[in-house]
């Protein structure tokens, strides 16, 4: 008997995972505990829910490990610093205190804060180091339904890889290739995220919400200046332009003059035309990216299968794209593809190559849907509400969903709270806010009055799996809303001669489909294909919704607001219902309605969180 616990942490999206004989037991991100977005802190919080979870105390784990080798990241600084001497000085004389003083002496650190957790545990040699990139491509291979694969990742950095390329053929994992730091798609992404005036790290989603409203004009200037782009999708970055080497910024004054402004104000400076075309250049050139990349990795290793990982596979846009040109006959993309997932990954590498167990054998990947975090029984969830002085109503499964189907079909915004909380950044029908696909007012009406949040922000629609291909131009699974396809044809309506001269924020109003809340100003959208075998309860949700409708979508966003990880309990999810206009909160079979709640329990929430 084998328990693994792997852990991310102190870059961002900290999270812990375990595993139990090869078998994943649980994952969550500390930021769901913590309440503070991207928490990169030791994730104390997750460690304490998956060894509760698993039933077991740290001394009863056999093996520890971390998802980075502190000492090679440490090496990478230093070797950059020397390189870009005297220019880095700044940057230099701020990190070098706190790694002298903590990250260096990382194995001394995770055991102080692990003695929190179990006084008992006493044996250092339990806590290993994997490598950041080998962490993200065993979180994509290990889980996958594939036998054989080749596995891509594409990040910011870990140690010194920003892209690699591995090969994994039953329970082996080898890297073959790698691209190195400064040379990073996802820093050239981030780049991008910052000179558009959101959070690094944080807002590069947003950036490619922004994008279909952009016209894509400044790819050759990106092509012919920033980048070196070789013909198997290789590439080099001209560093005069970029300041994250070095500076505190990611981008530099003879970036602003190439593209003859400076960086946008976040939340003071409004966003125009050229933010979005700036958005949809970028977007364009990953996508790019993406597809030589692909292209010539099938060609080199002729394998049907490829596994993402790292944050550039968050880009589900650029993953519907070698979805769509066939490249590969399978893709397989980690959920968790961020640095969170890298806790999951370490566990499985040390599991599978070093300790050299088996595969199970099995056509279905083994992330259960990513319903690995916490859970609530109806006891629980009732007298949490009842100490917070809720009114709810208690019914059987069936009403629950005949009762929610309804009020969907109504336009009413639901937050639905069941089962297992999601491991990584997507709701995926367990902590989610639902609403009516075909309402032509919902995109807004969520945006602005529940999310807070910018208005030309996209929503997905969750779909049911044998109904996918009559909606969306989508034959393949999408169980964890990583690809983005379009919406078919006979589903669109044509845009008037006036609508079509409209370009910007101003497409945003224009019914375009049947499902114009879930479909996106170039016609597309970024899926979930829901299954009765993972989650029971929301795809017979989504088949009552369609029962009175004949719709069978829903919208799925994450039940949070704009700065707030997504909702971990049920006291979080009552708290952002009373903080936002939501009408009705589902948690477990309690059954809240907004104009039942004493008005005393509304919570000023909208300014709680700090903006990402």
């Amino acid at each position: 008997m084998s328990y693994i616990l792997g852990i991310s942490a102190f870059y961002h999206d900290s999270a812990a995972a375990i595993i139990h004989n090869g078998n994943i037991i649980a994952a969550a991100q500390e930021e769901r505990f913590s309440r503070k977005k991207h928490d990169s802190g030791f994730p104390k919080n997750a460690v304490n829910f998956v060894l509760d979870f698993a039933k077991i105390s740290l001394s009863e784990v056999d093996h520890i490990v971390f998802y980075e080798k502190p000492f090679l990241k440490f090496e990478r600084l230093l070797e950059t610093y020397v390189a870009f001497a005297p220019k880095g000085f700044a940057s230099f004389s701020k990190a070098m205190p706190i790694w002298l003083r903590e990250k260096l002496f990382q194995k001394k650190m995770i055991m102080d804060y692990l003695k929190d957790h179990d006084k008992n545990f006493k044996d250092e040699n339990k806590i290993l180091f994997s490598e950041h990139h080998l962490s993200h491509a065993a979180s994509a291979f290990y889980p996958s339904p594939f036998e054989k694969a080749v596995i891509l990742t594409a990040d910011g950095v870990g140690e010194w890889a920003t892209t690699t390329v591995a090969i994994g053929d039953k329970n082996k994992l080898e890297i073959k290739k790698e691209l190195h730091f400064p040379h990073s798609l996802g820093l050239l992404y981030s780049a991008f995220t910052y000179y558009t005036g959101f959070k690094v790290n944080s807002g590069e989603y947003k950036l490619m919400g922004l994008a279909p409203y952009g016209k894509p004009k400044y790819i050759e200037q990106i092509l012919n200046n920033l980048i070196d782009l070789k013909e198997d999708g290789t590439f080099m970055l001209d560093q005069q332009y970029f300041n994250y080497s070095t500076g505190l910024t990611m981008t530099n004054h003879h970036f602003d003059k190439l593209f003859g402004q400076p960086p946008r104000k976040p939340d003071t400076e409004r966003i125009t035309q050229f933010h979005m075309d700036i958005a949809s250049s970028i977007q364009k050139v990953t996508e790019k990216i993406m597809l030589m990349l692909a292209k010539s990795l099938s060609e080199e290793y002729n394998m049907p299968n490829l596994c993402l990982a790292g944050g550039v596979a968050l880009n589900c846009v650029a993953n519907g794209k070698i979805l769509k040109e066939k490249i590969f006959e399978n893709i397989w993309v980690q959920p968790a593809a961020g640095d969170a997932g890298g806790s999951l990954g370490a566990a499985l590498a040390y599991w599978h190559i070093d300790l050299n167990k088996d595969r199970f054998n099995s056509t279905k990947d083994s992330m259960q849907g990513s319903y690995l975090g916490s859970h609530f029984s109806d006891d629980e969830i009732k007298t949490t509400l009842n100490e917070i002085g809720a009114e709810f109503t208690e019914m059987s499964e069936d009403e629950i969903i005949e009762k929610t189907a309804n009020e969907i079909s109504n336009e009413k915004a639901i937050g639905w709270f069941q089962g297992r909380m999601e491991f990584g950044p997507r709701a995926l029908g367990n902590r989610s806010i639902l609403g009516d696909p075909r309402s032509d007012k919902m995109q807004k009406n969520l945006n602005l009055k529940v999310k807070f949040r910018e208005s030309f922000r996209p929503f997905a629609p969750s779909v049911l799996k044998e109904e996918v291909s009559d909606w969306f131009e989508l034959s393949a699974d999408s169980p964890y809303m990583l690809f983005v396809a379009d919406i078919k044809k006979e589903k669109t309506q044509e845009m008037s001669d006036d609508e079509k001269k409209l370009f910007g924020i101003d497409l945003l109003n224009i019914k375009r489909s049947e499902i114009p809340a879930v479909t996106h100003v170039d016609y597309s959208a970024r899926i979930q294909t829901v299954y009765k075998e993972t989650n029971n309860k929301y795809y017979k949700l989504i088949k009552k919704f369609k029962e009175i409708t004949n719709c069978p979508v829903l919208i799925n966003t994450s039940f949070n607001i704009r700065g707030e990880p997504i909702v971990n309990t049920p006291k979080d999810a009552f708290n952002c219902f009373m903080g936002t206009e939501l009408d009705i909160l589902v948690i477990g079979n309690c059954y809240l309605e907004k104009n039942k709640q004493n008005i005393n329990l509304k919570k000023d929430y909208k300014n709680k969180f700090e903006l990402d």
